[in-house]
């Protein structure tokens, strides 16, 4: 990541909950959780559009 944009970011309380636990079982921050996520997810959208 060459360069980082700041974003406020709004949840349902019950997903924010869940990413918290999701990112402490992962020893992850919120945001460190939040950002894999949607790197991992970012990554399969493009190798679905690669794929033949």
């Amino acid at each position: 990541m060459d360069e980082e944009k700041r974003i406020t970011l709004r949840l349902p309380a019950d997903l924010h909950e869940w990413l918290v636990a999701q990112g402490k079982s992962a020893r992850r921050s919120l945001n460190s959780e939040i950002v894999y996520r949607l790197e991992v997810e970012r990554d399969a959208a493009v190798a679905d559009t690669e794929s033949p």
